[in-house]
């Protein structure tokens, strides 16, 4: 597999499209020392090659009144492949869900998730997560402060970046369109939790009172 490999010029772009990607390309320019012609070229390079995914908006979930966070461990009743892809799948449509990763350990799924409340949160458990076909378990923590939240991945101007090209088999969360990306959310957020153990019980109900 061919890579590429990004020079200063590339990752300073990079750097101020993560802290502002409504930049325009003129502004783009000034800010790392080129002219828009050239400026422009090398973000359409780094669009073709994947490293720019889709451009959105970061909005605030307070002002929107998405007051509450929370990591759900989730556990199959097996690991087959076919499993593992009707749980994404099912995954995937469930717009309250910001990020689910495939662990290693006791538990299959790490996700993480944001509703209005409480009841949104139960909600969410009872009726969706917890009627996805081969779920056997799950586990909710709740967030009680985010202490530090980023959306910037950590690319060094000093150090070489190497490129390499990212198929479509292993992009499964993304749409089959991508889209324009300058500002990825990759990480979790930190933060101190409240373990609401939470747990299916062996005939695949949920139990309906809060500890």
């Amino acid at each position: 597999m061919t890579t590429t490999a990004l020079d200063r010029i590339d990752i300073k772009i990079l750097n101020e499209l993560q802290q502002n990607a409504s930049l325009t390309n003129v502004e783009l320019a000034s800010r790392v020392n080129l002219s828009p012609s050239p400026c422009l070229a090398r973000v359409r390079t780094l669009e073709k090659l994947g490293v720019i995914d889709r451009r959105i908006a970061v909005l605030d979930p307070a002002v929107l009144g998405i007051g509450v966070t929370a990591f759900i461990q989730v556990k199959l009743e097996r690991q087959a492949q076919p499993s593992l892809e009707s749980f994404t799948r099912s995954i995937d449509r469930l717009g309250e869900v910001m990020e689910c990763y495939l662990m290693t350990g006791d538990n299959d799924y790490l996700l993480r998730v944001m509703v209005s409340d409480i009841e949104a949160l139960e909600d969410l458990i009872v009726n969706k997560l917890s009627r996805i076909t081969g779920v056997s378990s799950i586990r909710s923590n709740l967030a009680l402060k985010r202490i530090s939240h980023k959306t910037v991945l950590p690319i060094d101007t000093n150090r070489p970046v190497q490129v390499k090209p990212c198929s479509s088999s292993r992009r499964l969360d993304r749409p089959a369109k991508p889209q324009y990306d300058a500002s990825p959310q990759a990480r979790i957020d930190g933060g101190m939790n409240l373990e609401t153990s939470r747990i299916l019980r062996g005939d695949g109900q949920y139990p309906s009172s809060l500890p």
